[in-house]
């Protein structure tokens, strides 16, 4: 009996023996392109690499499968009608997913929108960016600010890069640190520890080029043992000798007071200064800043301002040092304009640099406070330049710019399929261009509807737990309802309807505390410089803060947690301790509670937050 041989194709392919192949398919798919991404380099993150090679992995198998299915069906006319057919129906049920969830996305979002739009809430890009102002109005485009505008500006950061980083700048420096970066000991302010700035370290740090502000060790000569088989030890190593350090701030042959020796090394900075104060006459600021980029918007300024702040705080509390109260008062108009100059942006980050700008300029506040180096009028102009600060509405205008920066993000990866758009490491470019085989793979796999439940997650985030957390009219910060976020953070599922979600909102579940903490500084330095007058106009301060107003104060702030009036006594040494009730809601006397660490910082979730005297 000779039976013809059957076709291979027409064969059945079921079974174990097929998943292997398929899977052994799938496998070394997604190694190869895995490989190839990761050693290509660029932009892509591991993360972004893995899941497109898994997604090209799967394309491949299917592709496989669709091949084998149709190699068979072309071997037999009704396989390869069942085969148009089953095509027809995958089709069909794909379109039919895609049709379903992008109506139903558009739908909720739009709806979403329609409701929150009643109540004045905008989520576009364009609601956010403020408004620009004429050159010679706008404190940013001072001549001061050249080097740093230039830096914001794309085409002169390419001119201008190169293996090491950007060349030829000629960017706004004012810090009192070298310029080889800060130390890790010296400090320019204590004032939350009740420390003062120890300027017998910075006038080492000036006069001493080598010293890098790092307390030297007093345990002794460390002695060295070589174990080499009872042999000598090997001959030392003799090193070239070192070049010479040449110091960047003037000094004296010989030393003066901490203080003069600390405001003669600073004069270098007279010219950048005095740029500044010409500067300081222009009534409004805006940084040229790149809304478009997103999340990657390049703002080389915010540290600049940090470290004006920091030169500042040292520059006025020399001063004081020296009696000079009149100028210290004049450095910190300064770096009350610092502050200001970004007080408009709606970025989150903005305005976390400003609370920690304020935090240094405070530091010469308290100290002359302490030493009662401010008098009547000085301490009238300090208050008022406190009175001007309002964290708690610049958190709202900060998680709106956050808000409505997450949803132009989700729409800009929705139309490039560019993941590069939620790495938020300066110099990736937003807008750079997307193969389009990516592009196209992403938009097949991915329903735009996925995008629009992604947004709608978000603006409900942000107005029921982000938004909520500062009620601006109550003048409160509620931690509750920030621990809620957190929970609802760490609750949540894998979903293709929260995945946005999952990267941007624990991000901000901190904000508040934050600013809090710069609100309730702001008040405690405000009611500090009141009960400082009434002791300059009685001799003593008063037994209630209720004294204050409205002589001293128009209107007592009361603690941004509680909603309670500021805690206050006074002590047996003549001086007084102020205090928030802190983060946990608990009044603890006026206890403030440190980390670890050799120099802790303040515990800001636990204890008080406290104006007190300084620590003896």
């Amino acid at each position: 009996m000779n039976e013809e041989p059957k076709n291979m194709w027409n064969q059945p392919w079921r079974g174990a023996k097929a998943v292997a192949w398929f899977a052994i398919l799938i496998g070394v798919t997604f190694v190869i392109v895995t490989g190839i991404g990761l050693l290509s380099g660029g932009n892509v993150g591991v993360a972004d690499t893995l899941l497109s090679a898994l997604a090209i992995a799967c394309f491949v198998g299917v592709v496989a499968l669709l091949v084998l299915l149709l190699v068979r069906c072309l071997s037999s006319w009704r396989n390869l009608k069942r085969l148009m057919f089953g095509l027809a129906c995958l089709a069909t049920l794909v379109a039919l997913a895609h049709a379903v969830e992008n109506w139903r996305g558009f739908r909720a979002w739009r709806d979403f929108e329609r409701e929150a739009s009643a109540k004045g809430e905008r989520f576009d890009l364009a609601s956010i960016i403020p408004a620009p102002v004429p050159d010679e109005q706008n404190f940013a485009f001072a001549p001061v600010f050249d080097g740093v505008r230039n830096e914001m500006d794309p085409a002169w950061r390419r001119a201008h890069t190169g293996p090491g980083g950007l060349t030829n700048l000629q960017a706004f420096t004012l810090s009192p640190f070298r310029t080889n970066g800060p130390s890790g000991a010296l400090s320019v302010s204590g004032w939350t520890k009740a420390e003062r700035v120890d300027l017998r370290d910075w006038q080492r740090y000036y006069r001493d080029p080598k010293w890098d502000g790092t307390p030297e060790l007093t345990n002794g000569v460390i002695r060295r043992i070589f174990l080499n088989n009872g042999q000598p030890p090997p001959p030392p190593v003799v090193e070239p000798a070192p070049a010479p350090v040449i110091n960047e701030f003037p000094t004296t042959p010989q030393p003066q007071s901490p203080a003069a020796d600390v405001l003669l090394a600073l004069s270098k900075f007279e010219p950048v200064v005095a740029a500044l104060r010409e500067a300081s006459q222009r009534p409004k600021s805006r940084f040229p800043v790149r809304y478009e980029d997103l999340f990657n918007a390049v703002l080389p300024y915010l540290a600049k301002l940090k470290g004006s702040s920091q030169y500042f705080a040292l520059h006025a509390i020399a001063e004081l040092a020296e009696s000079k109260p009149d100028l210290a008062l004049e450095d910190l108009r300064l770096s009350f304009q610092m502050i200001r100059c970004t007080r408009d942006e709606p970025l989150l980050i903005s305005h976390l640099v400003r609370i920690a700008q304020v935090q240094l300029a405070l530091q010469p506040v308290w100290e002359g406070l302490a030493d009662r180096a401010w008098n009547e009028t000085q301490l009238t102009a300090i208050e008022k330049e406190l009175a001007a600060l309002d964290f708690l509405a610049d958190y709202q205008h900060a998680m709106r710019g956050e808000r409505a920066l997450s949803i132009a993000t989700v729409d800009y990866v929705r139309r490039e399929g560019d993941l590069n758009a939620l790495d938020v490491s300066d110099g990736v470019n937003v807008g750079s261009s997307v193969p389009f085989s990516r592009r196209l793979l992403f938009r097949l796999l991915v329903p735009v509807g996925w995008f629009e439940q992604n947004k709608l997650t978000l603006g409900r985030m942000h107005l029921d737990l982000i938004q909520p957390a500062v009620d601006q009219q109550a003048r409160t910060v509620s931690p509750a309802t920030v621990g809620r976020l957190d929970q609802a953070c760490q609750g949540f599922r894998i979903s293709p309807y929260n995945w946005f979600t999952r990267m941007l909102i624990p991000a901000l579940g901190n904000a508040a505390k934050k600013f809090a903490i710069g609100q309730a500084s702001v008040d405690l330095a405000r009611v500090a410089c009141a009960l400082e007058r009434y002791r300059l106009a009685h001799g003593s301060y008063p037994e209630t803060l209720d004294v204050l107003s409205p002589n001293f104060l128009a209107k007592l702030p009361h603690d941004v947690i509680s909603g309670q009036p500021l805690k206050y006594r006074r002590t047996a040494e003549g001086q007084f301790v102020l205090y928030s009730v802190g983060w946990n809601a608990t009044d603890e006397g006026g206890l403030v509670v440190l980390g670890k660490g050799s120099k802790p910082n303040v515990d800001w979730e636990r204890g008080d937050w406290a104006w007190r005297p300084p620590a003896k």
